[in-house]
């Protein structure tokens, strides 16, 4: 007579390996935390409400995708290559591309999966435990944020009227000293450029490593790429997201002198950047003169929109030199005007109005004359309705 087969006694249950299912269920999530870093739990994370709408005006993203017969070449090269083999460590040809594009050495070239992954590699790299990282207010929260990852002290220094870059107040916070000043020019949100010669200004005055974020200096102000020449201590950061479209493809590089270059790629991770992506990036810098007719197709969008903003009652329009524009609303709190732009006109733009120094700002991406025609619209018809329900 056979035996049924008993089945074996249930071992108890791995927590890598069993499904959590109901929140409920889930373990208490003090002894993890209690592992990860203070200064990392006290900070927000980076973050963006995904909304949808007809008008996208909130990232800063260029209105016009990359061409499809640029595209065609794209895929054309990727499809030849090995997809089981890793890309190239460091893209020999694309570095010279690069290099030969920007008037640098292909040596103080290093690529990575944007240019917020080597932001994040330069502070990896150059900040001990405590050191200060020195940048304007309001600025781009990604550089408070790693810096507080890192274990950094970050040290800002307000923006001056209409938000002009403070260069003494830079150089006065640089001197306790700080090991890294982040310069955004044109800064994000607010599009205000350095003016010339004040990177070479901090430069002199500090002995602090100078971070450059040029990721909008395709759309005006001077680049600090020149500086290079003359100082080990300049970094200049770029992307290739904003000016040539490419934002969903993830690319973005770093000009340095040759020996810090070598030590900021110590901090980005292996095979960085994909091969679809490095050959974007090789067919963008060969169509660059057709890339850089649309940016200059915006320029000229934006120069028409700000003198349209200008006549509308209710707003201050700051100056910019970026692919956005920063607006503030005196007539009508800033997140009425946001909802009623999203809501009854299908136009996203980015709500900034929560940080102290941008009470009541929105921030107004770019897009094509058809797009800013319509935000003068709405603009124009939900201002009037507000003076109005104010009996004005």
């Amino acid at each position: 007579m056979s035996r049924r087969p008993t089945s074996p006694t249930p071992s108890p249950a791995s927590p890598s390996t069993t499904s959590p299912g109901p929140a409920g269920r889930l373990p208490a999530a003090a002894d993890g935390l209690a592992l990860i870093k203070p200064a990392v739990q006290s900070q927000s994370g980076y973050s963006l409400a995904a909304l949808q709408a007809r008008r996208k005006l909130n990232q800063n993203e260029s209105p016009f995708d990359f061409p499809p017969a640029m595209k065609q070449e794209v895929m054309e090269q990727a499809a030849a290559q090995s997809w089981q083999r890793y890309p190239a460590f460091a893209p020999r040809d694309l570095q010279q591309a690069i290099a030969a594009h920007y008037g640098w050495v292909p040596d103080g070239v290093v690529v990575g999966n944007g240019s917020n992954e080597l932001i994040q590699a330069t502070l990896a790299v150059s900040l001990r435990a405590g050191d200060v990282v020195v940048a304007p207010s309001p600025t781009f929260s990604l550089y408070r944020l790693i810096t507080g990852v890192l274990g950094g002290r970050y040290v800002s220094v307000p923006l001056g009227e209409n938000f002009r870059y403070d260069t003494g107040g830079l150089i006065d916070a640089a001197q306790e000293p700080a090991r890294v000043i982040v310069l955004n020019s044109p800064n994000n949100p607010t599009g205000s450029a350095l003016l010339p010669g004040e990177v070479e200004q901090i430069l002199a005055r500090t002995g602090a490593l100078i971070v450059c974020d040029e990721a909008y200096q395709d759309f005006g102000g001077p680049s600090a790429i020149p500086v290079l020449a003359h100082s080990s201590r300049v970094i200049v950061l770029r992307t290739f997201s904003k000016a040539f479209g490419l934002a969903g493809l993830r690319f973005g590089f770093c000009l340095a002198h040759p020996a810090v270059a070598e030590q900021i790629a110590k901090g980005k991770l292996p095979y960085n950047v994909n091969l679809i992506t490095l050959a974007a990036a090789r067919v963008a810098l060969r169509h660059a003169a057709a890339l850089g007719a649309r940016v200059d197709e915006l320029i000229a969008v934006r120069e028409r929109f700000l003198a349209e903003l200008r006549r509308l009652p209710g707003l201050e329009v700051y100056p910019t030199a970026a692919n956005f524009v920063l607006i503030r609303c005196l007539a009508q709190p800033a997140r009425q005007v946001f909802q009623r732009l999203h809501q009854q006109h299908g136009i996203l733009v980015r709500d900034v109005s929560a940080a102290s120094e941008l009470a009541e700002c929105l921030r107004i991406s770019i897009g094509t004359s058809d797009d800013m025609d319509a935000v003068i619209a709405a603009l124009r018809e939900i201002l009037s309705e507000g003076g109005r329900n104010r009996g004005e």
